[in-house]
Order: structure tokens, then C-alpha cells, then sequence
């Protein structure tokens, strides 16, 4: 009486691997096919990185302009990628700017989410860019992890060409592993802050290529690293060891007992002065 059920569920079984093995297969191919969106294939796994970064964009939600609709001096910006990708992003005016800080936020954020936060540091002279990260909000494309590096090694370069005084970058969580990843050994900044981001996403299945520790550049002077011993989402732990190297090459490490995971401290004091930190260290 059993054996028919049985049976029948190892068929279930057998038919729902082989459906998986045709759907990555399927993506695979689709991937091939494509060559001009080969920024967009996967380097951490052709289903778990897809996969992940869907549940980020779930978690960051929709674009909404009223969010940003009383923030004085704030523009629409738009950027095209090599591969013709569209960001959406937006910049704070400065009246009079000195240089400009690009942010790159975390993992489940969108930028209308955070500009009011980030015009802290347009009261120093500073023209202050986010951008949703591709495939998030306002930008076009897959969000893939190659691709989001590229995207910020570009929109540095055009940064950096127009011309400014100083400039200043600030990763925040994921934020920090794409910037590390984008600059890499070279000059082309004069100051970078990380808040938060882990010492290695190897772990995840992403190339160790990619890992925060093996991007630091030898001299890491213009450098802070941020680490909130309150942190649940990346645990100090998580940190240490890109910590120890900075340290060895002349960066400065903060580690607050006071901070959590960048922008989810609950005080409005401790929140203002982690942001206080961080300008401290960019126009010191």
C-alpha cells in the first residue's frame, strides 16, 4: 500500500532536480548568448548571487520622490555605464563646493532613502552623489556584483574629472566591499572612510579576488575603517581581520561600543556623531 506513494514522491523529487538543472542550465545559456552584458554574469554563484541580490532589492523597496521632495539644493542625476546601463541617483549642491563625496550605501537601501540623512556633509563644502545601485530603484540592469564594481570605477573616473578640489568616498557595509573593489591600489581619491564592511566575501562563494583584504592598497593612510561593536548585521568579528591589516599599513581604525550597523543607530546623537567621524577623517 506504501510502495505506489513512495514511489511517486522520489518521481516528484527526481522531477523537481531535473527542473533545476534545466533552469541553471538555462541561465547559463542565457549568459552565453549575451555577450554584451558580460559584466552582468555572476561571479558568485549562477544562483545564489541572482538570488541574493533579488531579496536585497525586495528589502530596499521602491523608489519614492517624496522622500527627497524638501531637501533644499537636491538634483535628479542619471549615469551610462560602458555596457549603456542607466543609474539614477542624486546629488546635494554645496553653495560653494570644495570637493565631492561619493557614497555608496548598503545592500537594502535606495539612495531617496538616506539623502536628507547624508546632507550632514554638504555643510562642509561638499557636493554629496548616491545612486542606486544597478537593477535597484532608479538604475537599469542586473544586479551583479562585477557589474556594480565596474559601474563605481567609472563613475569615480567621471567624478574625477570634473575637476574638483578634494575627493572623498565612504562605503557603508556592501558599499565598502564594492569601493575597495573599484579603487583598489589605485591614487585616484584622497580620502576613503569603510563603515562595516566584512574582511572577506569568499565565503559567500564570490572569488577571493573580491575580498575587502586583498583590495587594501599598501599605504593605507587615507584610509578609516569603522567598526560598531553593536553591529548584528556584520559582527565585529566578521572585520577584525581587515582591521589588523589596516592598522599594519598606517590607516585609522574606530571601533565604537557605542555604533551599531551604519544608519541603524537608534540615538539621534550617536547617529550624528558617527557622521561627525567620518567627516572629521575626510576634510581633516
Amino acid at each position: 500500500m506504501d510502495r505506489p506513494v513512495i514511489t511517486g514522491l522520489s518521481a516528484l523529487r527526481r522531477f523537481a532536480r531535473v527542473m533545476i538543472i534545466l533552469s541553471i542550465e538555462a541561465c547559463a545559456m542565457a549568459h552565453a548568448n549575451n555577450p554584451t552584458s558580460d559584466l552582468e554574469d555572476s561571479v558568485c554563484g549562477i544562483v545564489r548571487e541572482p538570488l541574493a541580490f533579488w531579496q536585497f532589492r525586495q528589502a530596499a523597496g521602491a523608489p519614492d520622490a517624496s522622500r527627497i521632495r524638501s531637501i533644499p539644493n537636491i538634483e535628479r542625476l542619471s549615469f551610462t555605464t560602458r555596457d549603456g546601463r542607466e543609474l539614477g541617483g542624486y546629488k546635494l549642491r554645496a553653495d560653494h563646493p570644495q570637493g565631492y563625496l561619493l557614497v555608496a550605501q548598503g545592500n537594502a537601501m535606495l539612495a531617496d532613502q538616506i539623502m536628507g540623512v547624508l546632507s550632514f556633509f554638504r555643510d562642509y563644502g561638499l557636493d554629496v552623489y548616491v545612486y542606486d545601485y544597478r537593477g535597484y530603484g532608479l538604475s537599469e540592469g542586473k544586479s551583479r556584483l562585477k557589474a556594480m564594481v565596474s559601474d563605481y570605477r567609472e563613475i569615480v573616473a567621471a567624478l574625477n574629472a570634473q575637476g574638483y578640489g578634494r575627493r572623498y568616498l565612504y562605503g557603508m557595509s556592501m558599499g565598502g566591499v564594492i569601493l575597495t573593489n573599484a579603487i583598489g591600489p589605485s591614487e585616484d581619491y584622497d580620502a576613503l572612510v569603510l563603515d562595516s564592511p566584512p574582511s572577506r566575501i569568499s565565503g559567500l562563494g564570490c572569488p577571493e579576488d573580491y575580498d575587502p583584504v586583498r583590495n587594501l592598497p599598501q599605504d593605507g593612510a587615507r584610509l578609516m575603517l569603522i567598526i560598531g561593536l553593536k553591529d548584528r548585521v556584520v559582527p565585529p568579528g566578521d572585520i577584525e581581520e581587515l582591521s589588523q591589516i589596516l592598522e599594519q599599513r598606517g590607516g585609522r581604525v574606530l571601533k565604537s561600543p557605542e555604533f551599531a550597523h551604519p544608519l541603524m543607530d537608534l540615538d539621534p546623537i550617536i547617529r550624528r556623531r558617527r557622521l561627525q567621524s567620518v567627516a572629521d577623517f575626510l576634510v581633516r
